[in-house]
Parts: structure tokens; C-alpha cells; sequence
């Protein structure tokens, strides 16, 4: 499978600075989103320095530490174990550091292994894919309100309007210890991912949101549409997306490689 993937950070239109920090590698198959939270400027480093440790770690031997999940493959159990050396770096940083104290971020991310998708994330910033016209978010809020809908205690209409919609359950690095949630699926061609904080999906509908990525046709354009979009409805908070589009790979592309290896 062929990945070809573009991503983009924006201020908005209300916040002082930006706290979200992303990272993509098409080679690797590798889509990083990241929100920051805390005070002053640390929700920023939490952020990037939880992304600058998972990009380090494929970039790197990639050894697993501790017990594998038998559950997941190896692909998803390496990026269980960069999250949890990411979370490790964020909480150090902040019990070091008076003025970074308490800080976290949210994480999402994606491994791609020719066909397979590992899934792995902390918070409220999102995956989502999309396939023959539909759109289905594939990571769960840790949200106060993601929890009182799951109780049935509010609806999902009146979340979007809570004033504890920002209020999350679990975030990386607030702990010594935090585990993301891990889910694999397989991918096929013409599928499209997205990888978002919620600047902008508390700006955008679901159905808005793959409007934009199917008419924009390659990631750069549905990068600046989404972010555009968001904007224009007000921008009330830093908005990252990553977007990822998949083809199969042509059989006559491995037939060139053969030849070539046989050609030095």
C-alpha cells in the first residue's frame, strides 16, 4: 500500500499561540497529532516533545521495552512502546521543571505495514477514516463528555455544546504510568485517513469534514480546506490535521524493482 500523506499546524483565531505540534513520515507509514496543555508556553513542549520522542523512536532500532501485548501485532506493540517512553519524557520534564509542572498532551497515531493499520492514542484528538463515502472516527474520547454520553447522560448534540467538553479523562505525560488505547484494522485502496485535534472537529461536523478531504483529491489541499474551513467557524482553537491517502501499489512498480536489483 502507498501512502501519500501531508499535514498542517494553524494558530486559529483566538488562541495566543499554538500548542498542537504534528509529525508524518510516508515511508515509515507513521501520522503523529498532538495537543498541548498547560500553562504559559509548556503545553507547546509537551506536545512537541512527545511527537519529537515517538519520531526519534522508529527512526531509531525500535526495541520493544517490557511485555509485548499479545493482542496486537508487533507493529502496534512499537507504537504502544514509543507512546509510553513519550508519556515517560513528558511527565520527567514536568516534575523537573517548576514552570512545566502539570503539563500534558493528547496523542494520536498511526503505523502503516503494507495493508495493516495500527492505532494507538491518549485523549481527545482523533483518527478517522474514510471509505466509499462514509466516515468513521476510529479512536474513543477520553473525555468527560465522551463519558457521559457513552451513560447515556447527555446526547451527543448537547456534548458539543458542554462547557466540560474540554475536560479530559486521561492525557500523556499528567502520570508516570499512561497506556493509549490500541486498535488495529486493514486498509484498502482509495481509504483515506485523518489524524486531527479538536480545534478542529469542535469547529466541523463529521460529515463536513470528509465533504472537504473527498473533494480536495490529494493531502496538501484538504490540509488548507480543512484548516480554512475551521477558520471560517470561528478558529476558536489551534487546529492540526494530518491526512493520509492510500493506493494499492501497481504490480509492474515491484516488477521494476526486481529488475533493478538484478541490474547493479
Amino acid at each position: 500500500m502507498i501512502l501519500t500523506a501531508g499535514g498542517k499546524t494553524d494558530q486559529g483565531l483566538v488562541r495566543a499561540n499554538n500548542e498542537d505540534n504534528f509529525y508524518l513520515d510516508e515511508k515509515l507509514g507513521l501520522l503523529v497529532v498532538a495537543d498541548g496543555m498547560g500553562g504559559h508556553a509548556s503545553g507547546e513542549i509537551a506536545s512537541q516533545l512527545a511527537v519529537n520522542v515517538i519520531r526519534d523512536y522508529f527512526q531509531g532500532p525500535q526495541k520493544l521495552i517490557g511485555n509485548a501485548n499479545p493482542a496486537f501485532s508487533e507493529a502496534t506493540n512499537k507504537l504502544s512502546c514509543a507512546i509510553q517512553l513519550a508519556n515517560q519524557a513528558v511527565y520527567e520534564a514536568a516534575q523537573g521543571s517548576p514552570q512545566l509542572k502539570g503539563m500534558g498532551t493528547t496523542i494520536v497515531a498511526v503505523l502503516l505495514k503494507r495493508n495493516k493499520l495500527s492505532i494507538a492514542h491518549i485523549g481527545d484528538s482523533r483518527a478517522y477514516l474514510i471509505r466509499a463515502g462514509n466516515i468513521d472516527q476510529l479512536t474513543d474520547d477520553h473525555s468527560m463528555v465522551n463519558e457521559q454520553v457513552k451513560h447515556d447522560i447527555i446526547s451527543r448534540e448537547e456534548a458539543t455544546k458542554s462547557e466540560m467538553r474540554n475536560i479530559l479523562t486521561k492525557a500523556l505525560g499528567i502520570s508516570a504510568e499512561m497506556e493509549a488505547d490500541l486498535d488495529e484494522l486493514t486498509l484498502f485502496s482509495d481509504d483515506i485517513l485523518l489524524l486531527c485535534s479538536d480545534g478542529l472537529t469542535t469547529m466541523l461536523s463529521d460529515e463536513a469534514i470528509m465533504d472537504i478531504i473527498s473533494a480536495a483529491g490529494n493531502s496538501a489541499a484538504a490540509c488548507d480546506f480543512l484548516i480554512n474551513a475551521a477558520n471560517e467557524q470561528g478558529g476558536k482553537d489551534n487546529i492540526t490535521v494530518a491526512v493520509g491517502y492510500l493506493k494499492k501499489k501497481k504490480w509492474y512498480s515491484a516488477l521494476f524493482k526486481f529488475m533493478e536489483f538484478f541490474r547493479r
